[in-house]
């Protein structure tokens, strides 16, 4: 969904077969983001610096982070990105949960994301999504 979403991606959790988290170590080249602007409604994800520095946008506000620095995602925050705005390569941790189902937003794009176990990834406009009033109560 971004095409300057450019990452080396380690994913560590999937080597040791972890099922329920996701553990990587990225690495973003200067200039490059971690992922398009989005948001979890049901995961909570994290990322932890280990060299470089960045910009990371939560909601409406941008802060520069670097080496050392912690940032924590709960699960229906605000949406964010990171993007590399040093010289030299950005490395970071990235932590985040993987449930049997999730959903999200691409505010930048007007998309929503549904996640769920055993089925294919939806995504589609905001625009077309219907909520009626008092379907799928039990």
């Amino acid at each position: 969904l971004n095409e300057n979403a450019k990452r080396i991606n380690k994913s560590l959790g999937d080597l040791a077969g972890l099922k329920g988290l996701g553990f990587h170590i990225i690495e973003l080249e200067p200039g490059s983001e971690s992922t398009e602007y989005h948001k979890h409604y049901h995961e909570d994800e994290c990322t932890y610096i280990l060299s470089g520095t960045g910009r990371v946008t939560i909601g409406n506000k941008d802060y520069v982070v670097s080496e050392g620095d912690f940032i924590g995602y709960p699960a229906g925050g605000e949406a964010h990105t990171m993007v590399n705005m040093g010289e030299d390569v950005l490395k970071c941790i990235v932590v985040g949960q993987r449930l049997q189902h999730d959903v999200g937003d691409y505010p930048r794009k007007n998309l929503r994301i549904f996640r769920n176990e055993g089925l294919p990834v939806n995504v589609v406009s905001v625009d077309n999504i219907d909520e009626p009033k008092g379907v799928g109560k039990k």
